[in-house]
């Protein structure tokens, strides 16, 4: 084959390349320029709009109990654990009552001697009392032996005074259940000396009813307004992303917490947990439906975001709204 054939051979390959893949960029352009393959279109209908506000809040039992201890010591015995159901007056824990017992024997036998110190005033009143009658002894002797038993009295009353109060702090070695419920935290060991300070230390938390919990939570200053109580809510937690749980506002909290120049205020949602698949400490995604309006034509969000590539600004006495209209119906691909 000669060099002028494989020319030719070659700029016909050429030539053929160039009309395909001319061809094929052409046929491109009119599928994209096709309407039908540029847009999706969606059927305006009518329904319900709500406008809602959203914020995240905690899930926490309506009545959480945080028991301590009233005198101190080294814990003894548990009875209770996480999860256990306690009943009001049951023991949850002992602490070791060495040192009170012996402090409640001391103030037992303090009884007894001012007891006996009073027999001893009471019998030298009455016999001061006689000689004075007869003339043998003066009036201040015996004021003096009244005085004495007056103070006798008064330092038995004191030492029955002591002793109740060593006999109550040896009961408090048993720290028990002061109402019926569960047990959702315990932060005491055996062994685990507590102490009783001016700040009672909290050995147990026990929440009194997880059939019913509370969600708190804090709105902005701005959507505050548009809340009120018995309003119902709708929350989401992360342990059931596919589930939808539902409240009721039951308190707007007037006191203001400022963050970062940010006004919040509490606001306490009521939730029914019959199943109590709800636990305290969730986090709960909460919304609000603030207001509602009845047949209104629905859009969807893109379309009213969509805004063309090649779209030029409206004209002088076209609104924007009406661009919008137009172009609600349809999205981008």
């Amino acid at each position: 084959m000669s060099m002028k054939k494989t020319g030719k051979f070659a700029i016909l390959a050429v030539l053929i390349a160039g009309l395909a893949g001319g061809g094929y960029w052409y046929v491109k352009q009119r599928a994209a320029q096709d309407p039908e393959k540029r847009y999706r279109t969606a059927e305006l209908v009518r329904g319900k709009v709500t406008q809602s506000v959203s914020a995240n809040g905690t899930l926490n039992p309506v009545v959480l109990v945080s028991v301590g201890t009233q005198v101190s010591g080294t814990v003894r015995k548990l009875h209770v654990d996480f999860n256990d159901k306690v009943k009001a007056g049951q023991p949850l824990l002992e602490l070791d009552d060495s040192l009170v017992s012996a402090t409640a024997r001391q103030s037992a036998a303090s009884i007894t001697s001012a007891q006996a110190s009073l027999d001893l005033a009471v019998a030298n009143e009455a016999r001061m009392k006689a000689l004075l009658a007869e003339e043998y002894v003066s009036k201040q002797e015996y004021d003096q032996a009244a005085q004495v038993l007056r103070s006798a009295r008064a330092q038995l009353a004191q030492a029955q005074a002591q002793h109740a109060r060593d006999r109550a702090n040896l009961g408090y070695t048993v720290i028990r259940s002061p109402v019926d419920g569960v047990v959702i935290d315990r932060v005491v060991d055996l062994g685990q000396t507590v102490a009783a300070s001016f700040q009672t230390p909290t050995l147990i938390k026990i929440a009194q009813d997880l059939s019913e919990m509370r969600i708190d939570t804090s709105f902005a200053e701005a959507d505050i307004g548009a809340i009120r109580e018995g309003q119902k809510a709708k929350f989401t937690v992360d342990a059931f992303p596919d589930r939808q749980f539902e409240g009721v506002v039951q308190q707007i909290r007037l006191n203001p917490v400022t963050q970062q120049n940010v006004v919040t205020y509490n606001v306490r949602i009521s939730v029914a947990n019959p199943d109590q698949i709800l636990l305290p400490g969730m986090t709960a995604y909460v919304t609000i439906g603030v207001r509602e309006r009845e047949d209104v034509l629905l859009v969807p969000n893109a379309a009213l975001r969509f805004k063309p590539a090649d779209s030029a600004p409206p004209a002088a006495g076209q609104t924007a709204g009406g661009q919008i209209g137009r172009a609600s119906c349809r999205e981008r691909v």
